[in-house]
């Protein structure tokens, strides 16, 4: 049984659940570099904070009072749908030191953004930024993806030897079913909009991350990627609340 700092694991045979006892309640991994701890907002939204450095992704004010929570040192926004992009959100949470990185789709939308297209590779504020394509495959809306290519992304950040996949709103396309070396990823599942949870699995079974994350999963019992893990002892499923 694997242990969680702040919340409850059970174990039922094939998938580690690690429920949270209550919505903030965060992981805390240590890392001989730095130990990381990852805050739940909500939905989309998440804090990251490693060596004193503070990432703030998707901040959206309907979830919570930004304006109390630590300053960023790096924002990083996926897409801009409004649920993911929120200036005032934002504006609570810049100073003149914050870098907000943006995906194409945000281009012009952010004073001062650092646009970063599908694939780039940047540091930025001492952080490698790996981007990954994000987006929909089969759902759409009246022809339409609800996603489509090119325009929002997915983010790989490397805090010491730790690699952390922020997927986004995509399904389970090509150019993430191909990453190698995840050790934590946070996949969407809010339907119709991203990933079913047989979507996530798949692209869970190809990539291996040694953490699975489902996040941003609106009605969808994420409970259900347990037994369609079973087959995958070596990922360890965490469950927070991230509706």
């Amino acid at each position: 049984m694997h242990a969680s700092v702040m919340g409850i694991v059970i174990s039922i045979g094939f998938a580690d659940i690690a429920l949270a006892q209550e919505r903030s309640a965060p992981d805390i991994l240590p890392d001989p570099t730095g130990g990381l701890k990852i805050t739940f907002i909500g939905h989309g939204s998440l804090i990251l904070t490693c060596n004193g450095k503070v990432i703030h992704v998707d901040p959206y004010g309907k979830l919570a009072d930004y304006s109390k929570l630590p300053k960023a040192d790096l924002i990083l926004i996926t897409h801009e749908h409004p649920d993911h992009l929120d200036p005032a959100a934002i504006g609570m949470l810049r100073t003149t030191n914050t870098a907000v990185v943006l995906a194409a789709g945000c281009a012009g939308r952010i004073d001062d953004g650092i646009v970063m297209k599908n694939g780039e590779v940047r540091t930025v504020k001492e952080l490698r930024i790996e981007t990954v394509s994000a987006y929909n495959i089969v759902h759409q809306r009246d022809g339409v993806p609800y996603h489509p290519k090119g325009r929002g992304n997915g983010y790989i950040l490397t805090f010491g030897a730790r690699r952390v996949y922020v997927a986004g709103d995509t399904e389970n396309t090509p150019e993430m079913k191909a990453l190698t070396d995840i050790d934590v990823a946070f996949l969407p599942m809010n339907l119709p909009y991203t990933m079913t949870p047989e979507m996530v699995a798949d692209a869970a079974r190809a990539f291996k991350p040694k953490i699975l994350h489902p996040y941003h999963y609106g009605a969808t019992d994420p409970k259900l990627l347990a037994g369609l893990l079973k087959d995958s002892p070596w990922i360890e499923l965490r469950i927070r609340e991230m509706r």
